[in-house]
Order: C-alpha cells, then sequence, then structure tokens
C-alpha cells in the first residue's frame, strides 16, 4: 500500500471542512496540562542511505532460528515450511485482505477459511472450527469461557499445572474479575495424577482444560481425565500441538468438547514470538457458543455455491449482553497459510513429519543422557519435547554458553516452575538432523565437563 503524506494545502482543506481555522484550535479542548509542551524527542533525520545502514545494525542484534541451532519450544517451534506457503500467502489479493465484516465480503477470503475449517476438523476429529483465534494463550481462554456459558457454570475450572504457564497466565486475567475459582492440579512427575485431578471436580466446574503433549513434552492420560471430567457434568477441554496429531489420537476420538491449539506450527515463521495463530473446534453442539466466526456454504439465487459467513457471535453483531466473547478479529493471513500447509502435507506428510519429531528427539534425549551429569527429569512417554536436568544446577550458565557457540540448547523452566530450576526445556523438530543433535549434545557435554574440571 503506497504513503502519501499531506501537503499543507491537504490539511488546511481538512481544516475547512469542519470549520477549524487551525490545528490547535482543533485541539483546544486538550486541557492544557494534558499537552507536550516541547517537541517530541526524536533523532537528527537521516538519508535513506544513513537510515537503511542503521536499521541493518539494528536488526544483526537479533539472533534468530536461522543464525544459530535452534532446540527451543515452549509453543514455539522451528518447524519446516515449504516455499510454496510464502508464494502463494504473499500473493496481493490475500496478503493485503482483512477480516471479513459482512456475510458479502470477498468470496475468495471466505472460501479460504471455509478450507481452513474443513481442515482443521479433520486434523482434531472435531464437527466445528471457527475461521481462527488470536493465538494459542487467548483460544485457551475464550475455550473456557465458552464452558462457562455452555454448562452455566461460572464458579470453579480446574486446570492441569504441565498447561503451558503463559496460556495459564492469561487464563487467570480473563477469570480474576469473574469470581470464578481457578484450581491448578499439580504435576510433579511431568504428567498429573488423573485420582487427585477427580478430587477438584465437583458439580459446579464449568470445565477441566489440559496440554496434550503438556509443556513437559509428556503425554497425559486424556481419556481418563476426560471421562473424570463428564462424570462430573464437566466440559474437557484440550490444548494440542497441531503436528502431534500426524500420530496422536485426534481429540475427538477420546472425548474432547472443545479443542484449542496454536497454529504457529503449521507453516507459520517463528517470528520472534508473534503474531500467531489460535485455533478452535468442538463438537457441534456447543457451535453457537464459539467465539469468532464460522463461514459456511450456500447457493445464491441462482443456485450457484457461495460462501457465507453462517455465524457471528461477538457484540458488533448481536445484543452485547447475548455475546460470547468480543474478540474482534480472525487471523486470517496465518490461517492461510495453515490451511496451504495441511493442503500440501496431507495425512501422509502430517505423519511423516510427526514421526521424525519423535524419533529424532528421542535420539536426542538418548545422546546427552548418556553423558553422567544429565539426565531425563521425567519417565514419561514424550513426543517432540522433553525436560533435562543438569546435576551442575547452572542451567542458565549452560545455556548462555552453548549460545555463545550458536546453539539455542534449551530453554530453563526455572522462570516458570522455580522447583525445577535445574531443568530446561528441549525441542526437536524434523528439521535437526543427526549432526545436528550430535553437535548439540557434544556442546553441552564439553560445557559440563569444563565446569566439573573447574571444580575439581
Amino acid at each position: 500500500m503506497a504513503y502519501f503524506f499531506n501537503t499543507p494545502e491537504d490539511r488546511q482543506a481538512m481544516l475547512a471542512a469542519i470549520g477549524a481555522e487551525s490545528v490547535d484550535e482543533l485541539f483546544a479542548m486538550v486541557p492544557a496540562e494534558l499537552r507536550l509542551a516541547r517537541p517530541l524527542a526524536l533523532p537528527a533525520a537521516m538519508t535513506e542511505l544513513e537510515l537503511t545502514a542503521h536499521m541493518q545494525q539494528l536488526a544483526a542484534a537479533n539472533t534468530s532460528a536461522s543464525d544459530a541451532l535452534c532446540f527451543l519450544g515452549g509453543g514455539s517451534y522451528d518447524h519446516f515450511i515449504p516455499a510454496v506457503v510464502d508464494a502463494l500467502s504473499s500473493r496481493g489479493e490475500f496478503y493485503t485482505s482483512y477480516t471479513p465484516y459482512q456475510p458479502e465480503a470477498s468470496q475468495g477470503n471466505l472460501q479460504a477459511f471455509f478450507e481452513y475449517q474443513s481442515l482443521i476438523c479433520r486434523l482434531t476429529g472435531m464437527e466445528v472450527s471457527n475461521a481462527s483465534l488470536y493465538d494459542g494463550g487467548s483460544a485457551v481462554a475464550e475455550a473456557v469461557l465458552m464452558s462457562m456459558h455452555a454448562t452455566k457454570r461460572q464458579r470453579r475450572v480446574v486446570v492441569a499445572a504441565s498447561v503451558h504457564p503463559e496460556y495459564r497466565r492469561i487464563l487467570e486475567t480473563y477469570l480474576v474479575n469473574l469470581g470464578t475459582e481457578l484450581i491448578t492440579v499439580g504435576a510433579p512427575y511431568g504428567t498429573i495424577s488423573v485420582d487427585e485431578l477427580a478430587k477438584c471436580i465437583d458439580d459446579e466446574t464449568a470445565c477441566v482444560l489440559v496440554q496434550q503433549p503438556n509443556f513437559f513434552g509428556c503425554l497425559e492420560d486424556v481419556a481418563a481425565i476426560g471421562r473424570a471430567a463428564h462424570e462430573r457434568g464437566a466440559m474437557f477441554v484440550v490444548s494440542v500441538d497441531p503436528i502431534s496429531l500426524g500420530l496422536l489420537k485426534r481429540p475427538g476420538e477420546y472425548g474432547a468438547d472443545i479443542v484449542i491449539a496454536e497454529g504457529q506450527s503449521l507453516g507459520n515463521p517463528m517470528a520472534y514470538g508473534g503474531p500467531y495463530l489460535g485455533i478452535m473446534a468442538c463438537r457441534e453442539d456447543f457451535a453457537r457458543r464459539m467465539p469468532g466466526r464460522i463461514v459456511g456454504q450456500t447457493t445464491d439465487r441462482d443456485g450457484r455455491a457461495c460462501m457465507v459467513l453462517t455465524l457471528q457471535t461477538r457484540e458488533q453483531h448481536i445484543r452485547r449482553e447475548k455475546a460470547t466473547s468480543n474478540i474482534c478479529t480472525n487471523q486470517g493471513l496465518y490461517a492461510l497459510r495453515a490451511t496451504i500447509y495441511l493442503s500440501l502435507m496431507g495425512p501422509q506428510g502430517m505423519r511423516e513429519a510427526a514421526q521424525l519429531c519423535l524419533q529424532k528427539s528421542h535420539y536426542a534425549a538418548n545422546q546427552l543422557t548418556r553423558a553422567a551429569r544429565f539426565s531425563a527429569a521425567f519417565d514419561r512417554p514424550y513426543f517432540k519435547e522433553f525436560v533435562v536436568r543438569d546435576a551442575d544446577g547452572q542451567v542458565e550458565t549452560l545455556l548462555a554458553e552453548a549460545m555463545d557457540q550458536g546453539i539455542m540448547a534449551g530453554a530453563p523452566l526455572g522462570e516458570w516452575y522455580p522447583e525445577w530450576s535445574d531443568c530446561f526445556l528441549v525441542a526437536v523438530t524434523e528439521k535437526r538432523t543427526k549432526d545436528d543433535i550430535d553437535r548439540w549434545a557434544n556442546c553441552l557435554t564439553r560445557v559440563n565437563s569444563r565446569r566439573e574440571v573447574a571444580h575439581a
């Protein structure tokens, strides 16, 4: 989109149109104490040549997954993105489009969203998907609010401590003024105890929220958790890793009522933490409680197939007190990228990507834990992430030294789980080669060996 600045003549014409003599008169209503009485503290202007060099210098201070060997996870993953995803999603008709507000919005956009919804339903085994949400964290909060509306239970929500800590923090923010009790079930061995969970669920519990695989990469006993929730009339909400569904049972097959996910791994870049893609799907019984938009297919007056916005359950379209959510938009471009990615991969491609993640993560864990000072923190089945314990306990220093050698070796757990400050989380995607993994394991082993010699 071209940028055209306003000339003095343009500004004068606009002021005349609204009956003001000057910009100062326009803002006279703003109290003097709220006005900035000095020039903006902006640096001196640069030429285009100088500005380009300056921006390149700033960009060079960042280190991305393209510049270093990446074993970071915790919700953002260095998965392979086929070139055609960028090629198609960057076409002008998609790249500049915005959220559809009316049923007669661009048929091309609506069809893309319809295809996205169809693919998400196939991926999750659910019956209805919306046209996406902001990201995985807000999708968690929206799913819980949806459960509270559907069950008409406002008093209690039960969540596993193994759900992403940032997701839980977002959920706390959403619930803080609703008077809802948020019960967290501990995961001392990497997963939660179904028996302990069942004790926390009562007849006023709106939902039980778990993550599969969980934040530590471990697999929860989701079928048993779902049964425990349903026995007390609570809804079962599951946050999933979309790539894992190439191998793991789909949530719709083990009784999930609502499925949410972070869709970054489906053809979207890590992008320094966002923007990302929030996925939500549910059973058809709850479709009218679902936030956001649902695109449907119908026929026009001439009998031709066309797309429409079937449901828009936000406050701009229906009475505010009846709105299920105040969500204002959907991640249309990232949903399109996920649609292209899923279409390219197909069931076999998703299975192969998941198998590679599984095999390579287990190879990596075995290579590293052969060293005496490293061990697996949890004895649980895992998919592509796992937690390593460093006997020396100097996790931050260990990871910093690995970063100095061009390896993003993992994420420390201490910030979120102080009881595991001697542990770090590792993610291994299909992009990591055997040589990459061996280099990572050798680097961490050498760093620890040097420490051991220094201490001796």
